[in-house]
């Protein structure tokens, strides 16, 4: 979930401003290094976490986070000490997404490693542990397969208690949801995988069973999807606004059409169990489209919070 081309920080800045004018709740960046396209000589890298530290201090109302992090880019004790930089920086309004990863290529070409997939699950359950162990005060230790920490007794200090909120989320059946009732915050669910609003709406009872699993309340948790979208005031406007959605997968999950269409797909999303819902906007540069559903889309639609991600 990253702009086609990549964009500059005054460019994202723009569109985080948009958004808070627009009435959203929540801007979002996703956490990569290089566009769909991995020969497209015209992408433009920003590293996820430094610009999400210029917001804080050029924003002031609307909430941060990384949707996601992957756990292969920073080692979790660093990742503990910029999301709690951030979060200083903005107030207390910075949220962490974190996951597996996906895009090898990526990887490749960064000269960052990528394990196989089994690995990256089993670092992301040590870095949730070690970022949120990091949080919770002094003295904290780890001794992992994969990551250790020494009786730290100088942590990152955030300023939300008891820490900035963690996002996980995916479709997997079984880890995703295990992993996400031990240490989230929040469940995403995936809305771009299979099945569309039924296929989200098990994966939240999935994520529900991992928590009575544990003792937890799933009622704890918020949860969440991110919805493509391409909202139009006329069809011509619409149709250019779907033409730079990025997949054929996207496309069919998107909310594509008027408003009045975008908001009865996210009243499909809520059907579902959702009470956050991600617009993912694909073209940074629109900010009428932000403005528009800000007026025409956000006062009609029932979520405990709406947020952009690019």
């Amino acid at each position: 979930m990253e702009p086609r081309h990549g964009a500059r920080y005054e460019e994202i800045l723009a569109l985080a401003l948009a958004t808070e004018e627009a009435g959203f709740d929540a801007f979002f960046r996703s956490d990569h290094l290089m566009g769909v396209d991995p020969n497209d000589p015209s992408y433009r890298p920003t590293d996820c976490w430094t610009t999400l530290g210029g917001l804080a201090r050029d924003t002031s109302r609307v909430r941060l986070g990384s949707l996601v992090t992957p756990v292969t880019f920073r080692e979790p004790g660093l990742l503990a000490a910029i999301v709690a930089s951030v979060d200083d920086m903005s107030g207390g309004r910075v949220e962490l997404g974190l996951g597996t990863g996906w895009y090898e290529r990526e990887h490749h070409a960064f000269g960052i490693p990528f394990p196989a997939r089994a690995e990256r699950f089993d670092r992301l359950e040590e870095q949730l542990a070690v970022i949120s162990g990091l949080w919770s005060g002094p003295g904290f230790s780890f001794a992992g397969a994969h990551h250790r920490i020494d009786d730290n007794r100088t942590p990152p200090r955030p300023v939300q208690r008891p820490h900035p909120p963690i996002i996980v989320g995916g479709s997997g059946p079984k880890r995703t949801p295990a992993i996400a009732a031990r240490f989230a915050t929040e469940f995403n669910g995936a809305l771009t995988a299979a099945g569309g609003a039924a296929g989200l709406r098990e994966r939240f009872a999935g994520f529900a069973r991992a928590c009575e699993t544990i003792g937890r309340d799933p009622a704890d948790a918020r949860l969440s999807a991110v919805l493509p979208v391409a909202c139009g005031a006329t069809q011509a406007e619409t149709a250019r606004r779907a033409a730079v959605i990025g997949s054929e997968l996207m496309r069919a999950n998107a909310a594509i059409g008027s408003p009045a269409q975008v908001v009865e797909r996210i009243g499909e999303l809520t059907d579902a169990g959702a009470d956050t819902v991600y617009l993912h906007i694909y073209d940074i540069h629109d900010l009428d489209h932000i403005a528009l559903i800000g007026a025409e889309v956000l006062p009609h639609v029932a979520l405990s919070r709406t947020g952009a991600t690019t």
